[in-house]
């Protein structure tokens, strides 16, 4: 399929494309990882670019609704109160968000705890961080090309209706969700489990719900109970409704009478799995995503009480993506890391969140308890290429240790710390790959993360 294109320089070698912007950093993506990143770098004294896609930032817990930060609590059946282990850059926002009144109190997620955000304060909340810091950002702009020199990146090549132009950099972090700016340079990457990979979803919001009714039945836990389950069995079975999935989950916002939903299952027509770097498959994805998110909210209004009169407010811009291209990185996050909560002296972020795999008929939770594990420096940077750095969820990760590294909270941390060594990168002349985890685990531990 194709990737994009690859500008390769000599010394004295121009480029027949007008320059937009040559500056310390560029930042490709304003997800959780990109905004963190670009304010970060930009808070260090560094020019910071960052595109966007988009008119707005949010990456997959905005335009594709995901709706909650995950990651922030430990999971724990001992105790009934969340426990926050996750701080830094994560922090930060979250604290900016519930300040906004953008965020709810903690909520029962199984055995731990998640919060659920407003998505348009959400984007409010990353215009402020971003202008405070300086960053320039360009909305409505992709990449659709890489400058190079062997194997030096020197830039993108970006799109937008203006047309072609070229933002030269000294550092990049690669920030997409989708690795763009890898697989753009030919360089190596891997796709979920032998090319299959977690479930698309599309999230949607009900509105005009009696909580107390609803709260009363469906109980605390934002997991629905097993009578729910089996409601949603036996109407799929019926065949009154088309409910590929029976277990779902759904989240009080912090708007009165709406529930944030998370109940879609995304496959293709055939029943195939669905490639979503693939825009026709993608864009199946997005139409039966809506459908079922129509079968779904009238189940829920004839058979959940409180819902009777509910309608659907909207669905996420884009079906919500889980997981696409992973890098080949120096080092990789391996599945038994998560499931024996390795720690290590080069760990840079913190994860309490359990696998949670949405793959073939229903997912598959397993709880990290009491613990959390660390990811390392080195999952951030490629194997191959320099002046590159990747943050968000394609960081090099085994297929299973994927589906518990990848939430927001997380993906806030990994953005810190790529900034984190950028800045290190440029002021000290040295590679990514020639700096250690510990020297940007020091660092972010000094400004708050915890670590």
């Amino acid at each position: 399929m194709f990737e994009g294109w690859k500008i390769e320089c000599t010394a004295d070698a121009g480029i027949d494309l007008p320059q937009l912007a040559d500056v310390d950093v560029l930042v490709v993506g304003g997800g959780a990882a990109g905004v963190a990143a670009a304010t970060v770098a930009a808070e260090k004294g560094k020019s910071v670019v960052l595109v966007e896609r988009y008119g707005f930032c949010g990456g997959a817990a905005v335009a594709g609704m995901s709706g909650t930060i995950c990651g922030l609590y430990m999971a724990s059946e001992k105790s009934d109160q969340p426990e926050q282990v996750v701080f830094g850059f994560a922090e930060r926002f979250r604290k900016a968000l519930a300040e906004r009144g953008g965020l709810t109190a903690p909520q029962i997620y199984g055995k731990t705890y998640t919060v659920t955000h407003d998505p348009l304060m959400w984007r409010e909340t990353a215009d402020q961080f971003l202008e405070a810091a300086g960053v320039k950002v360009l909305f409505h702009t992709v990449v659709t090309g890489v400058i190079m020199k062997g194997e030096t990146f020197l830039g993108i090549v970006a799109e937008s209706n203006a047309g072609r132009t070229v933002i030269r950099a000294k550092r990049i972090i690669d920030a997409s969700g989708d690795a763009a700016v890898v697989a753009r340079a030919g360089h190596s990457y891997t796709f979920g489990d032998d090319g299959r990979i977690q479930n698309p979803t599309m999230f949607f919001r009900l509105g005009n719900v009696d909580m107390d009714a609803f709260s009363a039945f469906w109980g605390e836990d934002t997991i629905c109970p097993p009578k729910v389950i089996d409601a949603i069995s036996s109407a799929h079975q019926s065949g009154k409704y088309i409910l590929p999935r029976n277990k779902i989950w759904i989240f009080p916002t912090t708007r009165p009478n709406e529930l944030m939903v998370n109940a879609t299952r995304l496959s293709g027509r055939d029943g195939r799995m669905l490639n979503v770097i693939d825009p026709a498959d993608f864009t199946e994805a997005e139409i039966e995503g809506r459908r079922q998110v129509r079968e779904y909210a009238r189940f829920l209004a004839e058979a959940i009480p409180g819902c009777e009169n509910s309608f659907v407010v909207d669905t996420g811009v884009e079906a919500g993506i889980r997981q696409t291209r992973s890098i080949v990185g120096r080092d990789t996050l391996r599945n038994d890391d998560v499931l024996t909560c390795r720690k290590r002296p080069d760990g840079i972020c913190r994860v309490p969140w359990p696998i949670e795999l949405h793959s073939g008929d229903k997912p598959k939770l397993h709880w990290l308890l009491d613990d959390y594990y660390e990811v390392p420096y080195g999952a951030l940077v490629p194997e191959h290429g320099e002046n590159i750095i990747v943050a968000g969820r394609s960081l090099s990760a085994e297929h299973e240790a994927l589906a518990s590294a990848r939430v927001t909270a997380q993906c806030f941390e990994y953005g810190n710390a790529a900034a984190t060594a950028a800045v290190m990168s440029i002021e000290d002349g040295r590679s990514f790959s020639s700096i250690t985890g510990e020297e940007v685990r020091a660092e972010m531990a000094r400004l708050g993360s915890a670590l």
